[in-house]
């Protein structure tokens, strides 16, 4: 495994959002669009590979931890604007938010 200092991990704006809307993306196997609320720091559009496992009806109203100041991607014709973290015990077991333990606001920051 790689090691990073702290001066590099520092520079990852981890942040609590919600999902508000959540859908396919027609041209893709894998990605479902969500939109996430990070409260002072707006709405993302994020991209996530999770379609194999999740509907978007059940992501909507979820809490989630979100990378807020990843690099903006393009996948599928769509742009993501940050990432949704997940833990996945080995590849092809079913991925599961990681999630704060106690209620917060959207925009809360994860250090």
């Amino acid at each position: 495994m790689e090691t990073v200092d702290f001066n590099t991990f520092s520079k990852v704006d981890l942040r609590v959002g919600k999902v508000i809307e959540a859908e396919d993306v027609p041209e893709s196997r894998k990605l479902i669009k969500l939109i996430v609320d990070l409260g002072p720091l707006g709405k993302k559009q994020i991209l996530s590979g999770i379609k194999k496992w999740y509907r978007p009806e059940e992501l909507v109203g979820r809490y989630v931890v979100v990378v807020a100041n990843l690099e903006p991607k393009k996948m599928a014709g769509l742009v993501s604007e940050g990432m949704v973290l997940m833990a996945q015990e080995d590849e092809g077991s079913k991925p599961v938010f990681v999630v704060p333990q106690e209620p917060v606001r959207p925009g809360t920051k994860v250090f």
